[in-house]
C-alpha cells in the first residue's frame, strides 16, 4: 500500500477466501473500496456477496486472505471496528413489539451513547427519516418501506464511517427503494462509505463503482459506465415480426453469447469480433427471418452476462435465470 492512496481507501481485501467444507463460497477476491462512495456487489443468490460482507465487517473469519477496513486488520481488530461501522440486512432485524422510538433508544444504548446525546440523536433521526407522527407506533405494524427506513436509521444511529448493506431493498416497493437510495446518497455526501450488495440491475447502476461476483469469484470490477464501455460493438437489437423464430436462429450463430427478448425486440450479446450488424442480418435472412438489426449501446445487464459466461452454459443463458432482476 503506497502512502498516496491509504487515506482514500476504506476497505482493502486481497485473496479473500472462505470455504465451508468442500464448498468454496468466496474464491480469492481482491477488493478496494474508496471512502465516501457507494460500492456495489452485484450477483445472483449464492454468488458470495453476503459471505464477503460478513468477513469484511468481522462477523466471519476468512479461510485465507488479508483484510484491512478503516485502517484496522480484520478479524484481529474486529472489536475496534464495530463502533465505526453499521450493518443492515434484507430481513427486518429490529423489535416488532417496541415502538419506533423505543427501537432507536435501545440501539442508542447498545452503542453506549450518553443519554442526552442519545435523546438528541433519536429526535434527529425521527425527523430526518419522517417518523414524527409514528414514533409511538409498534415497529411490527409498519409497512415494508417504513421498516426499511427504520432499520437504516438504526444502522446509522452512532454515525458510522462505513455502512454495510446486504440486499437491503429486496422486499420493498420501487418508490420506497428510490427513497432509500436518496438517503444513501445523503449519507455519502456527509462522508459515509457504503458497501451494498444487490441482485437488482437498476440499483447496481446507481453505484459509483461495482464488483460483480459469480460462484464466489470476482469477475468484473469498475464503474458501471466503464464496464459497459468495454462491450462497445458487441450488442445489437433485432426487431422482427417473428421474434421467436429470430431468437432460435440467433442462438445458432457462432459467437452469440446471449439473446434476450424484450417485447418484440431481441437484445443480442456476442463475443468480441462476432455478431456484427451485417453478419447477423445475413444469418437471419438465411434462416428465412425478415428482421431489422441495429447496433445498441451496451448496458449493465450485458456486462453481467458477458462476465459470468462459463463453458457449458446454455447459449442465450438468460440472466433472469441467474437470479438477477431489473425493476
Amino acid at each position: 500500500m503506497t502512502s498516496d492512496d491509504t487515506g482514500d481507501i476504506a476497505i482493502r481485501a486481497r485473496g479473500l477466501t472462505r470455504r465451508f467444507g468442500t464448498l468454496i463460497a468466496v474464491d480469492h477476491v481482491d477488493l478496494t473500496v474508496r471512502k465516501a462512495k457507494v460500492h456495489g456487489f452485484l450477483g445472483p443468490n449464492g454468488s458470495g456477496k453476503s459471505t464477503s460482507i460478513r468477513m469484511l465487517c468481522g462477523l466471519l473469519t476468512p479461510t485465507s486472505g488479508d483484510i484491512e477496513v478503516l485502517g484496522l486488520r480484520i478479524p484481529e481488530q474486529a472489536d475496534a471496528l464495530r463502533r465505526r461501522v453499521g450493518y443492515m440486512t434484507q430481513k427486518f432485524s429490529l423489535f416488532d413489539d417496541l415502538s419506533v422510538r423505543e427501537n432507536l433508544e435501545f440501539l442508542a444504548a447498545i452503542q453506549d451513547l450518553p443519554r442526552p446525546a442519545a435523546r438528541q440523536r433519536v429526535d434527529e433521526l425521527i425527523d430526518e427519516y419522517r417518523f414524527g407522527d409514528r414514533q409511538a407506533q409498534l415497529a411490527g405494524t409498519l409497512s415494508g418501506g417504513q421498516k426499511q427506513r427504520l432499520a437504516l436509521a438504526g444502522a446509522v444511529i452512532h454515525r458510522p464511517e462505513l455502512l454495510f448493506l446486504d440486499e437491503p431493498t429486496s422486499a420493498v416497493d420501487p418508490e420506497s427503494r428510490r427513497d432509500f437510495w436518496d438517503k444513501l446518497f445523503e449519507l455519502v455526501d456527509a462522508g459515509t462509505t457504503i458497501l451494498v450488495s444487490t441482485h437488482l440491475m437498476d440499483e447496481a447502476e446507481r453505484c459509483h463503482r461495482l464488483a460483480i461476483l459469480d460462484h464466489g469469484r470476482l469477475v468484473a470490477d469498475g464503474t458501471p459506465g466503464d464496464l459497459a464501455a468495454k462491450l462497445e460493438g458487441r450488442t445489437v437489437v433485432v426487431h422482427s415480426d417473428q421474434p421467436r423464430r429470430a431468437h432460435q436462429a440467433l442462438l445458432k450463430v457462432p459467437g452469440v453469447l446471449s439473446v434476450a427478448q424484450v417485447g418484440n425486440a431481441l437484445r443480442v450479446l456476442s463475443e468480441p469480433g462476432a455478431g456484427n450488424v451485417d453478419g447477423l442480418r445475413d444469418e437471419l435472412r438465411r434462416a428465412g427471418v425478415d428482421a431489422d438489426v441495429e447496433a445498441a449501446a451496451p448496458n449493465l445487464e450485458d456486462v453481467f452476462v458477458a462476465a459470468t459466461q462459463h463453458d457449458g452454459d446454455t447459449q442465450g443463458g438468460g440472466h433472469a435465470d441467474r437470479g438477477l432482476e431489473r425493476a
